[in-house]
């Protein structure tokens, strides 16, 4: 007996064997779900067909109501495409019609009709009124154009081939008498470099002027005479991008060979 239980204590016991942590946790979830009582599986169960139910019947009430609605009617784009194709032979009959009428106006003027007018060395044209005929000749803009007219009391839309040599005359005068007849912040000449008076110059005699006043700074020596020398602006402007001439280039890219 001795000997067996000092054989015994010699022996080393098996070593027992320890869940790993994978196996406690699914341990654990069998028990939770063995543990789990019948009756709330049976409620969930329940409350999901009760609400499967009523959408059923829902989706049964709005089919039946989109039954019973009327269709709407659709719109027929063939017919849009008809009307804007109709309205273009329509828009050229229109353009057609006023040119007709234009032709028989042309036709209806008198047998003085004058096509061109010679007033102050310039051509006008006969189709234009008074006021725009009078806008070609240079010096004169829209308004100086009606005080001439205001000043003659010829009607403004007259055409130009329609007045009388005598009318022709008192236009002609007006302009010449402008000076005394427009206000000073009409005329287009201030304070003349000889006289000191205010002028109104017309046709040729603006750029006569021009180039007589450019001389005179030139040869005073003034700032602006020196840039018109030079070829430069004369008024501040910027050169650095703009007005740039000569030898004032860009940046040459090179030639890749």
């Amino acid at each position: 007996m001795d000997n067996e239980e000092k054989e015994n204590k010699e022996m080393p016991e098996d070593p027992v064997e320890q869940p790993t942590g994978e196996e406690k946790i699914q341990d654990k979830a069998e028990d939770a779900v063995e543990n789990k009582p019948e009756d709330k599986i049976d409620e969930r169960v329940e409350d999901s067909e009760s609400d499967e139910e009523p959408i059923e019947e829902e989706s049964i009430e709005e089919t039946a109501e989109s039954d019973d609605k009327p269709e709407e009617p659709v719109e027929d784009t063939k017919k849009d495409d008809f009307s804007e194709k109709d309205e273009k032979p329509a828009k050229a009959e229109a353009k057609k019609e006023t040119k007709k009428e234009d032709a028989k106006k042309k036709d209806n003027r008198d047998p003085d009709f004058k096509y061109i007018v010679r007033i102050a060395n310039t051509d006008i044209d006969g189709d234009k009124k008074l006021v725009h005929g009078l806008t070609s000749i240079k010096g004169i803009g829209m308004h100086m154009g009606t005080a001439i007219a205001n000043e003659t009391g010829i009607d403004k839309n007259i055409k130009m081939g329609d007045l009388k040599d005598a009318q022709i005359e008192k236009v002609q005068k007006a302009i010449d008498d402008v000076i005394n007849s427009a206000p000073g912040w009409m005329l287009n000449h201030r304070k003349d470099y000889e006289t000191g008076e205010d002028i109104h110059l017309i046709g040729p005699e603006i750029d006569m002027r021009l180039r007589d006043e450019i001389n005179i700074m030139k040869k005073i020596r003034s700032y602006k005479g020196i840039r018109h020398e030079r070829g430069l602006t004369a008024r501040g402007q910027r050169t650095r991008a703009n007005n740039r001439r000569g030898l004032a280039l860009g940046v040459s890219k090179k030639r890749e060979q």
